[in-house]
């Protein structure tokens, strides 16, 4: 049995990632908070084992998460209908971060359940096994409540134009996952990539061009890429033992990434800003 200062730590170590998924649940910030302290109340009331704790907070504060949104929009629960021999196309996941703002005014369209499911799987990675549990369902009905979301996501979020930052992220996202086609659809036909000096020195190309050249060179790439603001602009930047190597200076045109420069000059590096979404990370 884990000691009460062993529970706090490991607690405190989790907060942070409980209030960003209570946060995209519930869509409201001080809701959140309130949801975590009350997943800390309840592990402190507990006396069962706890062999996987991130896994059983990760439970409860998406449990808690769930009886708010019923409370708050009673829906009633539909039945699902699984055809077993049918394809899921839950297996063609698309991270929901990709949309942005977008997303948030999208998901208060969707069941508490279906809300549940595909924030947890699409955005934070959480097995289907684990959120059937959290839902009290099966495995199939889990993939089907996350893949019925999605479809209600993907049309409604084209519909809102996404800000400078969210192209950015949205196309930094399908470099990391490898989705060619998502990266033809964020680049202009023409777009060019090209690099200063110094960053070509470290390696980055001199010069690309038009977007099957450019989603070929990114895709599966930028693993290590940050988002960040270059020049008071939204971009990217390879960050290495917390050091700015590389920043990725985008240039966003009516949706599409017009160019994108590779910069590694010093006094670019120096004011180079963390971000999160489209605010400067203080």
């Amino acid at each position: 049995m884990a000691s009460d200062d062993q529970l706090h730590n490991g607690f405190q170590a989790e907060r942070p990632r409980l209030q960003r998924i209570a946060a995209r649940i519930l869509g409201d910030a001080h809701a959140a908070e309130d949801v975590v302290q009350q997943a800390w109340l309840r592990l402190q009331a507990t006396d069962e084992p706890i062999d996987n704790l991130p896994g059983w907070l990760t439970t409860v504060t998406s449990r808690l998460c769930l009886d708010r949104l019923r409370a708050r929009t009673p829906v009633p629960t539909e039945s699902i209908e699984v055809e077993a021999t049918a394809p899921d196309p839950a297996d063609d996941v698309v991270l929901a971060d990709t949309v942005g703002i977008a997303l948030q005014v999208v998901l208060d369209r969707l069941t508490p359940a279906e809300r549940v499911a595909f924030v947890l799987h699409d955005s934070f990675g959480v097995d289907f096994e684990l959120i059937a549990s959290m839902l009290d369902t099966t495995l199939v009905a889990a993939r089907k409540l996350a893949s019925r979301a999605r479809a209600k996501v993907r049309p409604a979020a084209r519909e809102d134009a996404l800000a400078d930052w969210e192209i950015v992220d949205a196309f930094m996202a399908a470099a990391r996952e490898g989705d060619f086609t998502r990266l033809l659809e964020l680049l202009a036909p023409d777009v060019v990539v090209s690099g200063d000096a110094a960053a070509i020195a470290l390696g980055t190309p001199t010069r690309l061009e038009g977007a099957g050249e450019v989603a070929n060179f990114f895709n599966g790439a930028a693993a290590a890429a940050f988002p960040v603001f270059v020049e008071n602009r939204p971009g990217s930047a390879w960050i290495h033992r917390g050091e700015v190597k590389v920043a990725f200076d985008f240039t966003v045109k009516d949706g599409r990434v017009q160019s994108l420069r590779f910069r590694a000059d010093d006094d670019v590096l120096a004011g180079v800003q963390r971000r999160e979404g489209g605010i400067p990370r203080q």
